[in-house]
């Protein structure tokens, strides 16, 4: 094929690199982005990795501009960038930690689609594709900011859509369930955290960790935006993974009530100490 130009942000490690590389040797002509650019990137790459810090504005611009300014197009945006808050009740985080991911997960995003979308809108065609997670659309308690995040992005990507589609710019969501990517070790600790719940997060935490490591690896999600990347008519939303696959089925199909009581037993939620009142 022609070489196209794609723009992956978060791209030095776990989904954002995994993906960036699989695009590339797909022959699209790939810039990965992170806030150190290519400083402490390891192993193969494939790609040109430039500074980006998605919560600011200016160099959201400076990086879209560098990229139409060598290439004269923008063909692919793959919003990647982002970080977790460890497994927490929603009180544990102040208000300044759910602003800062919000800015991050959410908002980096709507910058980026931003910079990109004039473009796209003066050449009559592009493809966003944005990496969301089961917890947009499956409750996980204990994950109330993250699943928050995600949900935003749902519709906002959503709405997007149906707004862009009759300009030739179509826009898709990835949603992976547990991905052995290293993401998790990443996470913020809450920063307002009550010691009645400190049994509770250190059991949360062990289970997060016991299914991450028996999670797909990264290549699983990279082939999946490969795949939407390609498509003739994509659709709005594309599960990655079996976990992910069989989640988006439950929800669809299975009664609230029982959806519920899944989650709770996967997260051994019944079986953990009680909190109480201090």
């Amino acid at each position: 094929m022609d070489s196209k130009i794609a723009i992956v942000t978060g791209a030095s490690s776990g989904i954002g690199q995994a993906a960036a590389e699989r695009l590339a040797r797909a022959g699209y002509k790939v810039y990965g982005t992170s806030r150190r650019g290519a400083q402490g990137m390891q192993g193969r790459r494939g790609f040109e990795m430039l500074a980006l810090d998605v919560t600011s504005d200016e160099s959201v611009q400076a990086a879209v501009s560098q990229v139409l300014q060598r290439e004269g197009r923008i063909d692919l945006l793959v919003n990647n960038a982002g970080f977790g808050v460890a497994p927490a009740a929603a009180q544990e985080s102040s208000m300044r930690l759910a602003q800062s991911l919000f800015d991050t997960n959410f908002f980096g995003m709507v910058r980026m689609v931003r910079a990109v979308l004039p473009h796209m809108r003066q050449r009559g065609s592009g493809r966003i594709i944005n990496i969301s997670s089961v917890l947009g659309f499956v409750p996980m308690p204990y994950m109330a900011l993250y699943s928050a995040s995600k949900h935003a992005m749902e519709g906002y990507s959503e709405s997007l859509d149906q707004e862009l589609r009759t300009q030739g710019i179509r826009v898709s969501l990835v949603q992976p369930a547990y991905i052995n990517s290293g993401f998790d070790a990443n996470q913020i600790q809450p920063d307002e955290a009550l010691d009645e719940y400190r049994a509770l997060r250190a059991g949360l935490d062990r289970r997060v960790k016991q299914a991450v490591a028996g999670a797909d690896g990264p290549g699983v999600v990279a082939d999946t935006v490969l795949r939407v990347a390609l498509a003739a008519a994509p659709k709005v939303r594309y599960t990655s993974g079996a976990l992910a696959g069989r989640l988006r089925f439950l929800r669809r199909f299975a009664p609230a009530a029982l959806m519920e009581a899944g989650v709770r037993k996967d997260l051994r939620l019944d079986s953990q100490p009680a909190v109480g009142r201090r």
